[in-house]
């Protein structure tokens, strides 16, 4: 009976393969290094993409409403590639070997922008700090290491946080407490690396230069690799399993009734979805943040042809101060409106948690 309480009840298995032994494997064992990759991942991703139509503006010689468009489509296309690295991790490689390959196809396109932006014959040639001529190899290699990035964390947003989860055995109670605990620190984690790449990269990338602009964001993402890969004797893996056709079916199923009921409670989340399809639930998540980059992509091409008729500037023009982008901003305003008026009547379907602490009055 103590030999069986020494191993996971969930089915999570060593790095060995093994059933994974509780006093060796997962907790807080392995999640500093989760929490470590994620932060500096966050870093990276945030630092590289946060000034992205101001390069695509000055360093690719683009206009401000096709530097807008290309921004979000590539946005769009980093929350739609979650879906392929869900679907690998929960049918076939595992969360850790999902983030493992996908970790090196990020690094990689860090490693072709940084190139980009720093090395002569493959930056833009500049006359001036804003006057560039890239060209269309140049911009090529620059949209193909983009490209990159976006396949590279299709494989790590989708499985981070669920492999974090996977760490806690649901079955152990004590265990099962320290998983919120988890959730806390890695969002906090998260925020770190945003608020630094929102702020010191961005410094750097405007006033030092492109190259060690997108320079550091690669060397954070190294260290985000050397992180997860430290953890690996102390991590606990779930076993894919399952026809993919069949857990296609059960994804998209499961997968919507948890977007629109859990969505933004990532902790009861990962408690209601099935160990083996975490990942998928979470990417089916991520692709309304897809659709809404697309979405955005499409509504600036339409705003900047219909006002920029018969010789117009229009809303959206390439010196925002001769164009009425504040007429886009008013019209930005009444969507979120409509948003919250839709939030509002679709909330009546939603389901609550009652409070711990309304609980326990009531009880009394």
């Amino acid at each position: 009976m103590e030999e069986d309480d020494i191993y996971t009840k969930d089915g999570t298995v060593d790095y060995k393969g093994n059933p994974a032994n509780k006093k060796k494997t997962g907790t807080w064992k392995a999640c500093p290094y989760i929490i470590g990759n994620e932060g500096c991942e966050r870093l990276a991703y945030y630092g590289m993409s946060t000034n992205l139509v101001l390069y695509f503006k000055h360093q690719l010689n683009q206009q401000s409403a096709t530097a807008t468009r290309n921004n979000q489509n590539w946005s769009g296309t980093c929350f739609i590639t979650p879906l392929i690295g869900a679907f690998l991790a929960d049918s076939y490689l595992g969360r850790y070997w999902t983030i493992a390959c996908f970790s090196i196809i990020y690094i990689i396109g860090m490693t072709f922008l940084a190139l980009s932006a720093s090395v002569h014959g493959m930056k833009p040639r500049c006359y001036a700090k804003d006057n560039c001529d890239p060209t269309e190899a140049q911009s090529a290699m620059t949209f193909l290491a983009l490209y990159l990035i976006a396949l590279g964390t299709g494989g790590i947003k989708p499985c981070v946080s669920s492999y974090g989860a996977d760490q806690f055995d649901d079955a152990d109670e004590k265990e099962k407490k320290h998983k919120s605990s988890f959730f806390n620190w890695f969002y906090f984690s998260i925020n770190i690396g945003a608020l630094i790449a929102a702020s010191v990269l961005v410094w750097i990338q405007t006033n030092i230069s492109w190259g060690w602009g997108f320079g550091i964001p690669a060397i954070a993402m190294a260290i985000a690799v050397c992180f997860f890969f430290s953890g690996t004797r102390l991590y606990r893996n779930q076993i894919p399993a399952g026809s993919p056709i069949t857990r296609l079916c059960q994804y998209f199923i499961i997968g919507c009734a948890e977007v629109f009921t859990f969505i933004g409670q990532l902790e009861f989340f990962y408690e209601q979805a099935p160990d083996a399809m975490r990942s998928f639930c979470s990417a089916l998540s991520l692709t309304t943040v897809a659709l809404g980059s697309y979405l955005s992509s499409l509504l600036v091409t339409i705003v900047s042809s219909v006002t920029a008729k018969d010789g117009k500037l229009g809303w959206i023009p390439d010196n925002l101060n001769h164009g009425h982008v504040d007429y886009f901003f008013w019209l930005l305003g009444a969507l979120s409106v409509a948003n919250f008026v839709v939030f509002l009547w679709i909330a009546k379907w939603y389901t609550y948690k009652t409070a711990v602490g309304t609980l326990s009055v009531h009880q009394k």
